[in-house]
């Protein structure tokens, strides 16, 4: 499945994407609290430093931008300068802030103080809110209504990013999703933690968390079986085509109007935060569906995004790249390490676009020892991933004679699929690594310090690009050779 989610990635266009729902800024404080007020018992906050980021449906807006979609924005700011650097913000994202529609009321923004203390991590101290939630009034909500008419002209997907804070009025979104239909455009739904969800009525998809599935189901949500009465009650009672219930390190489960019900597993996660990830959950879908993926895709997909956002500090847009190296060290773990030339470019150019260094080595291998494993650990530490090369059977007799290898390539590489530090073996059949470098374009070239530089077969190349040799240290006796007679010396004095 890893292999056709990032040929999926891949494929990504730019489908333009019409948002609709409650923009927001997010503003933190950062200072120092080192002391307590003498006027009150609390801490006194000492300025630090600001910085100010898209919230709510920006967030989302920012996540599929980050995938490379083209947004059009629709909702409502504030006479403000909150105002103002929700609109800067949004064209700073290359996107359409034309649907912003001014209003008199504040443009919603949550404003957090954090402090610390000494080098210890900022904590988060009080949050204050400056909103006005009540619904829109009717000439507001045909004015948001005219503007996304315009920008769903040739849009593919239509999302609604609800928190409920005015916008989303149900006659709005009865409206919205009414002319989406009949444009047949599908509506992706994510909604505000409500009891009553008929303003959803007729949307292609809803995502929600086991909270908002509970609150909106009245049902306990537990597990699959939970899962499905609850979807299947969505479904039926929304007239929804697809829903999808996040259940955080469990996965999502999606349940189709077909009948298709399952539960999409993702992987273990170390969490750092999870704020924004349900908002990279809705961008992933989108794209995901924009680009053509069926909805099992889209889900696959999504986990993968939602993983990669919650081990993020905060609402980091997560970007294509990321995604794709993500998959690859998944398909690593369950296809191994060994790589076909086409498909080690394939890998090796996503690396490149993260900004990540290669580093190339090879040799024969024969008998791994700790000191290959040595080596292996220096080539690594030069820096971010590690690509090996590896003589075919046909070429080590050519290099060290006809009784060796003593192990055969495919057992070699399958010993060196074990070693952490090595993230790429490739087999090579000819007298030098030449070729291979020439493929593979390392940043860093490795070899034993038994070495000079310019003994180093392709030293030139790698300088030319701006790239550089580096000899590891060798240690004492642990050769395969010295292995080999080692061997051959204990037996033979039997």
């Amino acid at each position: 499945m890893a292999a056709s989610l990032v040929e999926i990635v891949q494929g990504f266009s730019s489908p333009k994407v019409v948002l609709v729902g409650d923009f927001m800024i997010d503003r933190y404080i950062f200072g120092s609290t080192d002391r307590v007020s003498p006027e009150a018992p609390i801490p006194v906050l000492r300025f630090r430093r600001e910085e100010i980021r898209l919230g709510g449906a920006g967030f989302v807006l920012a996540g599929l931008s980050t995938l490379g979609a083209r947004v059009s924005a629709i909702g409502v700011c504030g006479n403000d300068r909150a105002g103002e650097s929700l609109c800067e913000r949004i064209s700073a994202f290359g996107c359409d802030s034309a649907g912003l529609v001014r209003c008199d009321r504040p443009t919603v923004e949550k404003v957090r103080l954090l402090g610390s203390s000494e080098d210890r991590t900022a904590q988060q101290m009080i949050r204050l809110d400056i909103e006005d939630t009540q619904p829109v009034d009717r000439a507001t909500e045909d004015r948001l209504f005219n503007a996304a008419q315009n920008a769903l002209d040739a849009a593919a997907v239509l999302c609604l990013e609800d928190y409920n804070k005015g916008v989303l009025t149900e006659s709005l979104t009865q409206r919205l999703i009414a002319l989406a239909k009949s444009k047949n455009i599908p509506v992706l739904i994510d909604p505000a933690r409500l009891s009553d969800y008929g303003k959803y009525l007729g949307a292609t998809l809803i995502k929600l968390n086991r909270p908002e599935t509970e609150k909106a189901t009245g049902l306990k949500i537990t597990d699959a079986e939970s899962c499905e009465k609850a979807a299947a009650l969505l479904l039926e009672t929304l007239d929804l085509h697809a829903v999808v219930i996040t259940m955080n390190d469990k996965g999502s489960y999606l349940a189709l109007r077909d009948g298709k019900r399952e539960l999409l597993a993702s992987r273990p996660r170390q969490v750092a935060d999870a704020t924004g990830a349900g908002d990279m959950v809705l961008a992933a879908l989108a794209m995901s569906s924009a680009s053509g993926a069926d909805w099992h895709e889209a889900v696959e997909l999504a986990n993968v995004v939602g993983g990669l956002e919650v081990e993020k500090l905060g609402c980091v847009p997560i970007t294509r790249d990321e995604i794709i190296a993500d998959l690859q060290s998944e398909q690593r773990q369950h296809a191994g390490k060994e790589r076909s030339h086409d498909s080690l470019m394939t890998e090796l150019a996503t690396h490149r676009r993260a900004g990540r260094r290669i580093v190339f080595t090879n040799g024969c291998f024969d008998l791994v020892h700790l000191g290959h494993v040595k080596y292996f650990q220096f080539a690594k530490a030069q820096g971010d991933v590690l690509v090996v090369g590896v003589n075919t059977d046909a070429s080590n007799r050519r290099l060290k004679g006809e009784k060796r290898p003593g192990v055969n390539e495919d057992d070699r590489i399958g010993v060196l699929e074990e070693l952490e530090s090595i993230d790429y073996l490739i087999k090579f059949d000819s007298d030098t690594p030449l070729d291979l470098i020439k493929l593979v374009q390392p940043d860093v070239l490795v070899k034993g310090a038994d070495y000079a530089k310019q003994q180093v077969v392709g030293w030139e190349l790698v300088e030319a690009r701006g790239g550089h040799v580096a000899l590891a240290p060798l240690i004492d006796g642990r050769s395969t050779s010295n292995v080999i007679k080692r061997i051959l010396d204990a037996y033979s004095a039997e």
